[in-house]
């Protein structure tokens, strides 16, 4: 190599390291904003603290929760007709424990954990009380509330014909909605294949 080309060849690295040295740096992805935790009665604080372990959803595979991986949205939420009464938001993604599926409802063992999308992570929002029809045709209570319903179950996770009472509790996540309402106003689903934009169940006749 002659001493010109060597020099042309040195300036070019100089230049191109200059200008790499210079060029925009590619933003860094903003952090999700930490959950905000809420007030709760001390019932509630009791389940939540027995439930910490949850946030771990691999643990919660472990003890036998199912994933059912959708990302559940109510956006628009519903206050007519015979479907229930949802304010617009989201529940998340909802983990599923068979076992725990009863009459008799349990503080330490929610039917349903309920999760958000936060980047590559899943975050742990509420336990949900799930009892179906066919197990009790009068709504149980827990945490001195009666669980909702009777409704129909929520397609695509749960068939319609699915009819249930439920109680969501928001332990983790601070609900613009209520601590017991069922959907959460602060709780997100990312765009993509695996977020269901839902319509809010119709609420069903039990014959006793």
């Amino acid at each position: 190599m002659s001493a010109r080309s060597h020099g042309t060849s040195v300036a070019v690295i100089v230049a191109t390291l200059a200008f790499v040295a210079c060029a925009p740096a590619t933003p860094a992805p903003e952090p999700a904003a930490p959950a905000v935790v809420p007030q709760v009665p001390a019932d509630v604080e009791a389940a939540r603290t027995a439930l910490e372990r949850f946030k771990d959803p691999v643990v919660a595979v472990r003890e036998g929760y199912f994933s059912t991986l959708g990302c559940i949205d109510f956006p628009s939420g519903t206050t007519e007709g015979e479907s229930m009464n949802y304010k617009p938001g989201a529940m998340g993604v909802h983990f599923l424990n068979p076992a725990y599926i009863g009459p008799t409802l349990d503080p330490l063992k929610p039917q349903v954990l309920l999760y958000e999308y936060v980047g590559d992570s899943l975050r742990l929002t509420a336990a949900e009380w799930f009892v179906p029809v066919a197990v009790s045709k009068t709504p149980p209570a827990i945490f001195g509330q009666t669980l909702e319903g009777p409704m129909e179950g929520h397609p695509p996770i749960l068939p319609a014909e699915l009819h249930h009472w439920d109680l969501h509790v928001w332990m983790w996540q601070e609900n613009p909605n209520g601590l017991f309402h069922p959907t959460n106003g602060a709780v997100k689903c990312p765009p993509g294949p695996y977020t269901f934009v839902e319509h809010p169940p119709r609420m069903v006749h039990v014959e006793h």
